[in-house]
Protein backbone atom coordinates (compact mmCIF):
# COMPACT_ATOMS: atom_id res chain seq x y z
CA UNK A 1 0.00 0.00 0.00
CA UNK A 2 1.43 3.36 -1.02
CA UNK A 3 1.73 5.88 1.82
CA UNK A 4 -0.39 8.96 1.00
CA UNK A 5 2.16 11.20 2.77
CA UNK A 6 5.55 10.12 1.46
CA UNK A 7 4.78 7.56 -1.26
CA UNK A 8 6.68 4.73 0.42
CA UNK A 9 5.41 1.27 -0.43
CA UNK A 10 6.23 -0.37 2.89
CA UNK A 11 3.88 -0.21 5.87
CA UNK A 12 2.60 -2.32 8.70
CA UNK A 13 -1.00 -3.01 9.67
CA UNK A 14 -1.76 -1.80 13.19
CA UNK A 15 -5.45 -2.71 13.38
CA UNK A 16 -8.04 -4.52 11.22
CA UNK A 17 -11.81 -4.38 11.65
CA UNK A 18 -14.82 -5.43 9.64
CA UNK A 19 -17.09 -2.53 8.65
CA UNK A 20 -20.58 -2.25 10.16
CA UNK A 21 -22.20 -3.59 7.00
CA UNK A 22 -19.72 -6.47 6.86
CA UNK A 23 -18.79 -5.78 3.23
CA UNK A 24 -15.39 -4.20 3.84
CA UNK A 25 -12.33 -4.48 6.06
CA UNK A 26 -10.94 -1.29 7.56
CA UNK A 27 -7.20 -1.34 8.19
CA UNK A 28 -5.13 1.19 10.14
CA UNK A 29 -1.64 1.29 8.71
CA UNK A 30 1.64 2.92 9.69
CA UNK A 31 4.26 3.88 7.12
CA UNK A 32 7.65 2.34 7.90
CA UNK A 33 9.47 5.37 6.44
CA UNK A 34 7.66 8.48 7.79
CA UNK A 35 5.76 6.75 10.66
CA UNK A 36 2.49 8.50 9.75
CA UNK A 37 -0.75 6.55 10.05
CA UNK A 38 -3.50 6.17 7.48
CA UNK A 39 -6.59 4.07 6.87
CA UNK A 40 -7.32 1.75 3.97
CA UNK A 41 -10.42 -0.24 3.06
CA UNK A 42 -10.63 -3.63 1.36
CA UNK A 43 -13.81 -4.54 -0.50
CA UNK A 44 -14.82 -7.44 -2.69
CA UNK A 45 -15.37 -6.13 -6.18
CA UNK A 46 -18.69 -7.31 -7.55
CA UNK A 47 -18.53 -7.90 -11.27
CA UNK A 48 -22.04 -7.15 -12.42
CA UNK A 49 -22.61 -8.35 -15.97
CA UNK A 50 -24.14 -6.35 -18.78
CA UNK A 51 -27.70 -7.22 -19.77
CA UNK A 52 -28.16 -8.10 -23.44
CA UNK A 53 -31.60 -6.95 -24.56
CA UNK A 54 -33.73 -8.73 -27.21
CA UNK A 55 -32.66 -6.20 -29.85
CA UNK A 56 -28.96 -6.77 -29.09
CA UNK A 57 -28.38 -3.59 -27.08
CA UNK A 58 -26.27 -3.93 -23.96
CA UNK A 59 -26.92 -1.98 -20.79
CA UNK A 60 -25.76 -2.18 -17.19
CA UNK A 61 -27.73 -4.40 -14.83
CA UNK A 62 -30.21 -2.38 -12.74
CA UNK A 63 -31.71 -3.93 -9.63
CA UNK A 64 -34.51 -1.36 -9.62
CA UNK A 65 -35.88 -2.66 -12.92
CA UNK A 66 -36.53 -6.07 -11.38
CA UNK A 67 -38.12 -4.56 -8.27
CA UNK A 68 -40.33 -2.27 -10.40
CA UNK A 69 -41.53 -5.22 -12.49
CA UNK A 70 -42.24 -7.27 -9.38
CA UNK A 71 -44.14 -4.40 -7.76
CA UNK A 72 -46.34 -3.96 -10.84
CA UNK A 73 -47.07 -7.69 -11.02
CA UNK A 74 -47.84 -7.87 -7.29
CA UNK A 75 -49.92 -4.70 -7.12
CA UNK A 76 -52.95 -5.19 -4.81
CA UNK A 77 -51.71 -8.65 -3.84
CA UNK A 78 -50.86 -9.63 -0.24
CA UNK A 79 -47.12 -9.59 -0.86
CA UNK A 80 -44.72 -7.40 1.13
CA UNK A 81 -41.87 -5.35 -0.25
CA UNK A 82 -39.44 -7.44 1.81
CA UNK A 83 -40.52 -10.52 -0.15
CA UNK A 84 -39.93 -8.73 -3.46
CA UNK A 85 -36.51 -7.59 -2.31
CA UNK A 86 -35.74 -11.16 -1.25
CA UNK A 87 -36.63 -12.42 -4.73
CA UNK A 88 -34.41 -9.74 -6.25
CA UNK A 89 -31.56 -10.65 -3.87
CA UNK A 90 -31.89 -14.29 -4.87
CA UNK A 91 -31.80 -13.45 -8.59
CA UNK A 92 -28.77 -11.18 -8.08
CA UNK A 93 -26.97 -13.91 -6.16
CA UNK A 94 -27.57 -16.39 -9.00
CA UNK A 95 -26.53 -13.75 -11.55
CA UNK A 96 -23.23 -13.01 -9.81
CA UNK A 97 -22.68 -16.74 -9.32
CA UNK A 98 -22.80 -17.29 -13.08
CA UNK A 99 -19.48 -15.47 -13.38
CA UNK A 100 -20.26 -14.16 -16.84
CA UNK A 101 -19.67 -10.73 -18.39
CA UNK A 102 -23.03 -10.63 -20.19
CA UNK A 103 -26.42 -12.16 -19.48
CA UNK A 104 -29.48 -12.18 -21.75
CA UNK A 105 -32.45 -10.23 -20.43
CA UNK A 106 -34.50 -13.38 -21.07
CA UNK A 107 -32.53 -15.17 -18.33
CA UNK A 108 -33.56 -12.49 -15.82
CA UNK A 109 -37.17 -12.56 -17.03
CA UNK A 110 -37.38 -16.33 -16.67
CA UNK A 111 -35.91 -16.16 -13.15
CA UNK A 112 -38.54 -13.56 -12.18
CA UNK A 113 -41.30 -15.69 -13.67
CA UNK A 114 -40.08 -18.79 -11.88
CA UNK A 115 -40.08 -16.95 -8.54
CA UNK A 116 -43.55 -15.50 -9.14
CA UNK A 117 -44.94 -18.88 -10.20
CA UNK A 118 -44.07 -20.24 -6.75
CA UNK A 119 -45.14 -17.09 -4.87
CA UNK A 120 -48.46 -15.96 -6.35
CA UNK A 121 -50.31 -17.28 -9.41
CA UNK A 122 -52.09 -13.98 -10.15
CA UNK A 123 -48.83 -12.01 -10.02
CA UNK A 124 -47.25 -14.65 -12.25
CA UNK A 125 -49.96 -14.30 -14.91
CA UNK A 126 -49.72 -10.49 -14.76
CA UNK A 127 -45.96 -10.56 -15.24
CA UNK A 128 -46.15 -13.25 -17.93
CA UNK A 129 -48.74 -11.29 -19.93
CA UNK A 130 -46.36 -8.35 -20.21
CA UNK A 131 -43.10 -10.31 -20.43
CA UNK A 132 -44.30 -12.80 -23.04
CA UNK A 133 -46.27 -10.12 -24.93
CA UNK A 134 -49.33 -12.27 -25.58
CA UNK A 135 -50.95 -11.40 -28.89
CA UNK A 136 -54.43 -12.60 -27.96
CA UNK A 137 -56.52 -14.20 -25.22
CA UNK A 138 -55.73 -17.72 -26.49
CA UNK A 139 -52.04 -17.32 -25.71
CA UNK A 140 -52.95 -16.09 -22.23
CA UNK A 141 -55.31 -19.02 -21.69
CA UNK A 142 -52.61 -21.47 -22.77
CA UNK A 143 -50.23 -19.96 -20.20
CA UNK A 144 -52.87 -20.26 -17.46
CA UNK A 145 -53.54 -23.90 -18.45
CA UNK A 146 -49.82 -24.63 -18.30
CA UNK A 147 -49.68 -22.98 -14.89
CA UNK A 148 -52.42 -25.22 -13.53
CA UNK A 149 -50.85 -28.33 -15.05
CA UNK A 150 -47.67 -27.63 -13.01
CA UNK A 151 -49.67 -27.45 -9.77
Amino acid sequence: MKCPFCGNLEDKVIDSRTSREGNAIRRRRECLKCAKRFTSYERVEDIVPLVVKKDGRREPYEREKIITGLKKACEKRPIGVETLEGITDSIEKKLLGLGVKEVPSSWIGEEVMSSLRELDKVAYVRFASVYRQFKDINELMNEVKTLFEHT
